[in-house]
């Protein structure tokens, strides 16, 4: 733990996708090539650089697809079809970790998000999962020209919302991003499962205490 253990931290800044939101591709994609295309595909035209840069709010999505399509004529509709039908990305909620938050909300727990989307993206889903209304802020990369794992984002947050590192606890299913968070100062927890999460928040102080059959280890650090 990177924080004395006598305070409950005061805050908590969550990731989205992966942690509240199961998002992958791949969801997609599966609808429009066949199962052992997809990853083949996805590799071919670099898809998780391509859409690193997009959550970096480096162009419009229109100038994106031209852009790459320019590289993969053959491949310009399934490249057109990510923003076009982005919703197909997320299966949905993650209701475990979705439950956590709603708890903490419920004791006072003041709550954040800091995640690496598109702005135009995000824009299309951000009023349709009611529990993005519990967080006092969100802070979206694609909105920042700025993202994770970069020590300024996490800088911009805290500076933005008034927040102490020490008493802000990161949650992310993303090491890189995990490491450069605690580098901040902030208390930092790796996802890994919502009852490891749950556990986790319980060991320090903010949720129940960790559950009788989570044997499962610690990701605090």
């Amino acid at each position: 733990m990177s924080r004395g253990a006598a305070t409950v931290p005061g805050a908590v800044v969550f990731d989205l996708g992966g942690v509240l939101l199961d998002w992958d591709p791949r969801y997609l994609y599966r609808r429009l090539l066949d199962e052992s295309e997809v990853d083949a595909f996805l590799t071919e035209v670099d898809f998780a650089a391509w859409n690193h840069r997009q959550d970096m709010g480096e162009q419009s999505w229109a100038a994106a697809v031209d852009a790459l399509a320019a590289r993969h004529p053959h491949r310009r509709e399934l490249i057109a079809a990510y923003p076009q039908r982005f919703r197909e990305t997320i299966s949905g909620p993650i209701d475990e970790s979705v439950t956590v938050v709603r708890e903490l909300n419920d004791r006072g727990t003041r709550l954040f998000a800091l995640t690496n989307w598109s702005a135009e993206t995000f824009a299309g889903i951000r009023g349709e999962f009611d529990f993005l209304g519990l967080f006092e802020g969100i802070v979206v990369s694609g909105e920042e020209r700025l993202g994770k794992p970069d020590p300024r984002i996490f800088r911009l947050l805290l500076d933005r919302f008034g927040l102490a590192a020490r008493d802000t606890v990161f949650v992310d299913d993303s090491p890189a991003n995990i490491a450069a968070a605690q580098a901040s100062g902030m208390v930092t927890l790796l996802f890994r499962t919502p009852r490891q999460l749950r556990a986790d928040l319980g060991l320090l102080g903010l949720l129940s205490t960790r559950p009788a059959d989570d044997t499962g280890p610690s990701g605090i650090s």
